[in-house]
């Protein structure tokens, strides 16, 4: 595993400043040009926004998106109050769906105290809200979201830390077939735009290595009954089930099939990353791989620490993407910051920020260095292999090395 950047911010825990922005309340933005442009509205009031899923079967990760943008903000507020400016999380919940993601977007949109948006969880969510944030010049800095077709459409809006799919796919394949003695693979998806992305891309890559697919097959999330893709892996006995989706259906899957004697093994990516895939799959959940965006940040002192913190704050563990959630927004916060001091300290357009944000170069946040490329994409990102144990979640390492 390569040594990752860190560094500790140390900021106390402001959370009195939260509690307006938490609540949501307009009044300071009822003024001003309400057009989407942001700018100088005669409001102090500056708020980051969160997008992702804050109810439902994906909640837990989403409420970790949304903690770890908090975090970042109560670190970071005394600094903007210092510059004149009350900063404020303003979390929305997209259900994991693309329609109320579209109609949070429209709402962030018309309130010209929006800055940036930290989201989303789901890439299917993510893509059709970022065609509103380009027509509103709203930065969003993604923390989750691996699909290749989000930073392909040229939006000067759209930002991510982590890698992409055509990134992952090729390198848990390698891991698969190296480590694991893959020689044959039962591809599976959930037909979302994340899902069967990935699912597209391993594809190909267990195709260049010579592993014989012996099915491709999309599922309907959200069933509890996946016996039709269980008689088929009891059928054909695949060396290894490759899914495309989330934790909750492969869990179900994983759970059905080791019953029905099922003895090969489960993989996928980042989307299975859970602790409550224990909760769904029980014992078969031990031995499932999962290629990840995330690396191990409990093995950084300065990680530990931010553990300890987020432990303190919220009360509750940090879900799989609240560090890239803080880092997402500490990286906003350092463009916003710059915006203000290059409009010669007072607020800035929406489309400053936004290109400030584009123009993150060399930004050292606590779990990754960040660079953005012409695309929006993280010249920094990496892939990380782990495995589940008997009660946790193992970091295995670097995929390839």
């Amino acid at each position: 595993m390569k040594t990752q950047t860190v560094r500790l911010l140390l900021a106390g825990l402001l959370a009195g400043s939260l509690v307006a922005g938490c609540g949501g309340g307009n009044s300071a933005s009822s003024t001003g040009d309400n057009t989407g442009s942001g700018g100088n509205t005669g409001s102090s009031v500056i708020k980051i926004a969160t997008q992702s899923p804050l109810s439902g079967s994906q909640s837990l990760e989403g409420d970790g998106i949304k903690l770890g943008a908090q975090l970042a903000v109560q670190d970071r507020a005394e600094d903007f109050k210092k510059l004149g400016f009350d900063l404020q999380l303003f979390p929305q919940d997209d259900q994991a769906d693309p329609k109320i993601g579209v109609s949070n977007a429209e709402m962030l949109i018309a309130d010209p105290d929006v800055y940036a948006v930290i989201g989303h969880y789901n890439t299917g969510v993510a893509i059709p809200s970022s065609v509103k944030y380009e027509e509103g010049k709203l930065a969003m800095i993604s923390p989750a979201n691996t699909g290749v077709e989000l930073t392909e459409a040229g939006k000067k809006s759209v930002n991510r830390l982590v890698a992409r799919n055509d990134q992952i796919a090729p390198a848990a394949a390698k891991y698969a077939k190296e480590k694991m003695g893959v020689t044959t693979v039962y591809i599976a998806h959930d037909k979302t735009s994340y899902g069967q992305g990935l699912a597209d891309e391993v594809r190909k890559a267990f195709k260049e290595l010579g592993v014989k697919e012996v099915a491709y097959e999309g599922i309907n999330p959200g069933e509890k009954d996946y016996s039709a893709i269980v008689n088929q892996l009891a059928a054909h006995k695949p060396d290894l089930v490759f899914y495309g989706g989330m934790y909750a259906e492969l869990g179900i899957i994983a759970k059905q099939a080791r019953e029905k004697g099922y003895t090969g093994q489960f993989m996928g990516g980042e989307g299975l990353e859970s602790n409550d895939m224990y909760k769904i799959a029980g014992s078969a959940a031990e031995g499932i791989v999962y290629a990840t965006v995330v690396s191990d940040i409990r093995s950084q002192e300065e990680g530990k620490k931010w553990v300890d913190r987020f432990k303190t704050a919220f009360n509750k563990e940090p879900g799989a993407f609240s560090p890239f959630a803080y880092d997402a927004t500490l990286v906003a916060l350092n463009g916003i910051e710059q915006a203000i001091k290059d409009n010669g300290g007072k607020k800035p357009t929406r489309e400053q920020v936004m290109n400030a944000i584009r123009s993150t170069n060399e930004f050292n946040g606590l779990f990754t260095k960040v660079t953005f490329d012409e695309k929006g994409d993280n010249k920094h990102s990496q892939v990380y292999i782990y495995r589940y144990g008997k009660d946790k979640a193992e970091f295995i390492g670097e995929a390839g090395q």
